[in-house]
């Protein structure tokens, strides 16, 4: 298991980096229905906490299973299985997503995470027996991860309380740039960025979803159908708009240098994370319109236009900050406090959607603008 060349000329993703993905999609789709029950139920700031808990151990997993395939994936017949034991703690996190954010019990979370990241430590000490130039990195991954998981393991058992987490969670990400300072893994630049715009891609699928679930209810409701198709229409522009900010320039040279790499790949958290809440508020719109919800109409809207502010930000601080564009800086500002505001509308799905388009409308033209100058 020697590492891959960084520069390797089209390097893509593989179809059991594929398969990997799917199984994250019922992990996704898992936490984002429960962040929807939650808010039906009216537990906001519970239902919160408890998404970002359980979305950080979806997160977490799948970029660190990235990150070392894009260094070390060979391929053969080891490493399959490996990855296959991968995918069944994701599948284990899916089953207890649920569990976890409606009943506070985080044991299946922390089994299949485990699973995950052992399996994970079992790579990076293979490819310490076979890579000498990049042992030193490789040991500290294995070591730091098993470390990591016992601590998660003693919080499950002893059943820890709550603010552990984040410090535990904190001790989790340490371990990627601890290792790193040692000697950078020879991860590709164009592959990282393939990744994470399919993961994005899989996250986007949960809004188009969710404006599907809107028609086939408009399609048995006379009363509604118009509004529901109304919705799934301005969700589907949501979700271009989305899509278009996002995908708007290539991304491989925000990870050239360590630093900027971690930055970029890790406050993708909030990229991904908003964008699968989104689809979570899409149907609490669903439901207000076929009278199921019992949710105060802003409080409804908010569940939609938050996470689509915070997906706004998000991107900004990720993909756009560096270039300190004032423009673009202070209308994403802008445009996030007008999608926030769009919630006191009678319509806040119509008001987002005009919001969005705007939004990609300034990336489009902030980007086409900076060609123009370098010109």
């Amino acid at each position: 298991m020697l590492a891959r060349d960084p520069d390797e000329p089209h390097r893509a993703a593989s179809s059991l980096e594929l398969l990997f993905d799917l199984v994250f999609v019922v992990a996704v789709s898992q936490s984002s229905g429960a962040l929807h029950h939650l808010w039906e139920e009216q537990h906001f700031a519970e239902g919160l906490a408890a998404y970002a808990m359980v979305f950080f151990a979806i997160f977490n997993a799948w970029i660190n299973f990235t990150w070392f395939a894009s260094a070390y994936d060979t391929d053969d017949w080891l490493y399959r299985v490996a990855t296959f034991v991968q995918m069944a703690g994701a599948l284990v996190i899916a089953a207890g997503a649920q569990r976890a954010m409606l009943d506070s019990d985080f044991g299946a979370i922390v089994a299949g995470y485990a699973i995950m990241r052992v399996a994970t430590a079992a790579q990076w000490i293979r490819a310490a027996v076979s890579d000498p130039e990049y042992r030193g990195t490789c040991v500290r991954y294995a070591v730091g991860i098993v470390v990591v998981q016992l601590l998660w393991i003693t919080w499950w058992v002893l059943d820890g309380p709550v603010w552990w987490f984040p410090v535990l969670a904190v001790a989790d990400l340490s371990v990627s740039p601890i290792a790193e300072r040692y000697r950078a893994t020879a991860y590709h630049h164009h592959h990282i960025a393939e990744r994470y715009g399919l993961f994005n891609l899989i996250v986007l699928g949960e809004s188009i979803l969710a404006a599907a679930n809107s028609i086939i209810g408009g399609l048995s409701n006379d009363e509604a159908r118009v509004g529901l198709v109304g919705v799934s229409a301005c969700a589907l522009a949501i979700v271009a708009s989305m899509w278009w900010i996002y995908f708007d320039r290539p991304q491989h040279d925000q990870t050239m240098t360590v630093g900027r790499a971690f930055y970029w790949g890790y406050l993708h958290y909030f990229i991904f994370a908003a964008a699968a809440a989104f689809s979570a508020g899409v149907e609490v719109v669903v439901a207000e319109h076929l009278g199921e919800s019992h949710l105060p109409s802003t409080v409804a809207g908010l569940t939609l236009t938050v996470p689509l502010a915070v997906f706004l930000v998000a991107t900004w601080l990720v993909l756009d900050a560096v270039r300190r564009d004032t423009v673009q800086a202070i209308g994403t500002v802008l445009l996030a406090a007008a999608m926030v505001a769009s919630a006191v509308l009678p319509h806040p799905v119509f008001g987002a959607a005009v919001v969005m388009v705007a939004a990609a409308a300034l990336v489009s033209w902030r980007h086409a603008a900076t060609k123009l100058a370098q010109l």
